[in-house]
């Protein structure tokens, strides 16, 4: 069981195993739920597409394939999977 404590100003710290198993990093934002049995849920959230519509175009840079996306993807999953 992982444990975490609440700071006088109602601060949590997430343990990294729950962070890593949750692949959560700095900025990324969560949701808390509240069951019926006064448990609590956290739940990472996904950014829609309208939160990250055009942060990727620089003008003057060359547009570039779709393969070479696919494999900075695939790079990037890898290392964040370390």
């Amino acid at each position: 069981m992982t444990l975490a404590t609440l700071t006088s100003k109602g601060q949590v710290t997430i343990p990294k195993d729950i962070r890593d198993s949750l692949r959560l990093h700095a900025g990324d934002k969560i949701e808390f739920v509240v069951t019926e049995r006064k448990e609590a849920l956290l739940r990472p959230i996904t950014k829609k597409v309208d939160e990250v519509f055009g942060k990727l175009h620089k003008t003057g840079r060359k547009p570039i394939s779709v393969g070479k996306m696919n494999d900075g993807i695939r790079k990037r999953m890898r290392e964040r999977s370390k």
